[in-house]
């Protein structure tokens, strides 16, 4: 009896704050993404899978509101649990709210305190909703398995675009800093990256794929491949690193010089491969057909108003006033551009060139 008047005595205390504790842990849903979408009416569709990471079986909730924290208020009424946004990793938003603008989405993120500002952000096309309610019965933790494939390539850097919420709002608040953000697009039951998001201010203007987006990656993402196929030559290169020289000629022309460093890790054409004079025609060919792509992607981001590279930074000079956005636009539209690009690739295993250790052209 009197061990059980001091048990109950002496712990009571103890207990009730670890229950209270484990009471409100339990409470508590932590998310990790918000799917964003336009609703009806001028309305935003807002969702998100609850509970992210508990035993219970998983569902879609989406709401339609007209302020995005509506649909954090609305979750907290809809499920039993309260939805907390500090644990919000991932913010998906399809393509047609990003070309109305970011601006609002953005500004209501960067005020709540909660959200962390290495929240990725992600552009959809396609109906995202639509893909997890099917996908969520075959593999429950999708949502954790995408968070974990952009942090894979955040770290990793090499093959796609990865963005933050704090990069986005440096690019975006900057003159000559023009956002971008990685593209992934639903196919029936696949989520596939697709390339890289282009913005003039907060509007999506247009994004690309495949060639265009490795010479993005190496241009200015990552200045890194870890495989750069080409098919045209019948060759896919590896472990490529690009050194990036830009030069402001005035205001009329700019020159941008690439120094490529790989090796080549695949060649199905019908040449000798084995024959050093192949291996200089691969270095000549893909060169051309470089210089070719990389003009064209930088004509295009001419017609699109947008410089994701960020040439008008080359334009501030100590002591002088800085151009604005608007009037860097006006010189970037009708810029003569110049593209040289020298490759150096070590040779296959066990070629002989008898000309060195690497090829140069």
């Amino acid at each position: 009896m009197i061990c059980l008047v001091l048990f109950l005595g002496g712990c009571s205390p103890f207990m009730e704050s670890h229950l209270t504790e484990n009471n409100l842990i339990e409470e508590i849903a932590p998310v990790i993404f918000w799917s964003v979408n336009k609703g009806e009416e001028g309305k935003l569709k807002v969702s998100t899978l609850v509970p992210p990471l508990t035993d219970e079986k998983k569902r879609l909730n989406t709401l339609e509101v007209d302020l995005l924290k509506q649909g954090e208020k609305g979750f907290n009424l809809t499920y039993y649990r309260e939805v907390k946004t500090g644990q919000l990793r991932m913010m998906l938003i399809n393509e047609e709210v990003a070309k109305d603008g970011l601006l609002p989405v953005i500004t209501t993120l960067l005020v709540d305190t909660d959200v962390s500002q290495r929240l990725y952000l992600v552009i959809v096309k396609g109906d995202f909703e639509e893909y997890m309610s099917k996908q969520i019965e075959k593999q429950e933790n999708l949502d954790y398995f995408i968070y974990r494939m952009l942090k894979h390539y955040e770290d990793d850097k090499g093959e796609i675009t990865v963005i933050n919420l704090h990069q986005f709002k440096n690019y975006l608040y900057s003159p000559f800093l023009d956002p971008l953000l990685p593209v992934f697009k639903i196919e029936e039951d696949k989520f596939m990256y697709e390339g890289t998001a282009f913005f003039n201010d907060d509007k999506f203007v247009a994004n690309v794929n495949g060639i265009e987006d490795n010479i993005v990656q190496l241009l200015a993402t990552n200045n890194y491949l870890d495989l750069l196929p080409l098919p045209e030559q019948s060759v896919t290169l590896g472990h490529v690193q690009a050194n990036v020289d830009t030069k402001l000629n005035d205001l009329s022309s700019i020159s941008i010089k690439v120094k490529l460093n790989g090796s080549i890790d695949e060649y199905r054409g019908d040449k000798d491969i084995h024959d050093y004079s192949t291996i200089k025609e691969i270095n000549k060919e893909a060169k051309v057909y470089l210089e070719k792509k990389t003009k064209e992607v930088l004509k295009q981001f001419q017609e699109w108003k947008v410089d994701p590279l960020h040439f008008g930074t080359l334009t501030l000079k100590p002591f002088e006033k800085k151009m604005d956005h608007e009037e860097w636009m006006k010189h970037w539209e009708d810029m003569e551009i110049d593209v040289e690009y020298e490759l150096e690739f070590e040779p296959l295993t066990n070629i002989d060139t008898n000309d060195g250790d690497h090829l140069t052209h």
